[in-house]
């Protein structure tokens, strides 16, 4: 079944002072399957954050079509079928709420406010929390907690209302590298546990090859590469070929298996390279069984 169908979606934001339209979206097509994990990857100002917002319905005057289990949006948005997690947003943390008042806030959204939380409803917040990991620190305030529990908390505000479709803008901004794997392992969980469809994305290499199973790179236009074992070194060298190079600029990134690598001066493991001003990770995500991806970085 398909969850997410983007036919030929393209979105300007007005016109710029040349008086030639803006354009953020060109002619996205694009299907994600039914409990699918799609990195979306691209830099900043590629449409990625546009491309959650149309699917959320935020933003109006797009060319194409796009459907939420087979769904138009507004219906599916009716259905409380997609959650979603913003941008960090600082302030959220001034506001006077415990991390389970927060969740509670999801689970509440489309209730009247003169009425309490169901029973239903309480256990909802209280799954939620459970299955992110956060129930021995609902009770503290929402200001007070590390970037990665804080993350944990809006992913379970998102899962309070029983989504079918779970959508994820920039997750691992703020957070350590040590906190970004862990992410990643959520991500796998809910989509195993929970049979979610998700959709990250991220202009980090670390958080989409760690945590997603197909990877989609967006800069206005989409180049999407599927490999039914997931992301193995051949496929994202095949990805990095397009897009990355958008993200990084002129650095050349050679995707390789770290379990066959013959180069000592390659560092395998969860440390990073800086070049040219860019971070790259040195190994992340997973490719054949035993396999780590190792990402070079030199000139072209």
């Amino acid at each position: 079944m398909t969850a997410v169908a983007y036919e030929h979606v393209s979105f300007s934001y007005g016109k710029g002072e040349d008086g030639k339209p803006r354009t953020a979206l060109q002619d996205i097509s694009l299907l994600v399957r039914d409990g699918e994990r799609l990195g979306i990857l691209g830099p900043n100002g590629g449409g990625k954050s546009t491309l959650l917002k149309l699917t959320l319905g935020l933003l109006d005057g797009y060319e194409g079509s796009i459907r939420v289990f087979d769904m138009p949006l507004a219906e599916a948005r009716k259905k409380r079928l997609i959650g979603y997690v913003a941008q960090r947003v600082e302030a959220e943390l001034a506001f006077p709420l415990s991390a389970r008042q927060v969740v509670e806030l999801g689970a509440a959204f489309s209730i009247s406010p003169f009425r309490g939380l169901s029973a239903s409803e309480r256990s909802a917040v209280d799954d939620a929390l459970a299955v992110v990991g956060a129930t021995s620190y609902a009770d503290k305030h929402i200001g007070s907690l590390s970037g990665g529990m804080l993350q944990r908390v809006l992913i379970a505000r998102a899962l309070a209302a029983k989504p079918r479709l779970l959508m994820l803008d920039e997750p691992t901004v703020g957070i350590d590298p040590a906190g970004q794997q862990q992410f990643a392992e959520l991500i796998v969980k809910l989509s195993r546990d929970m049979g979610l469809t998700i959709i990250v994305v991220s202009h980090d290499l670390r958080t989409i090859a760690a945590g997603c199973d197909r990877v989609a790179c967006l800069s206005r236009t989409l180049h999407s590469h599927v490999a039914p074992e997931g992301l193995s070194p051949s496929v994202l060298a095949e990805v990095f070929k397009h897009d990355v190079a958008a993200i990084f600029g002129d650095l050349h990134v050679d995707a390789h298996s770290a379990a066959n690598c013959k180069d000592p001066s390659h560092v395998h493991g969860t440390t990073s390279l800086t070049v040219k001003g860019q971070t790259v990770p040195t190994q992340t995500g997973k490719g054949q069984a035993g396999d780590g991806i190792t990402f070079e970085g030199k000139k072209p």
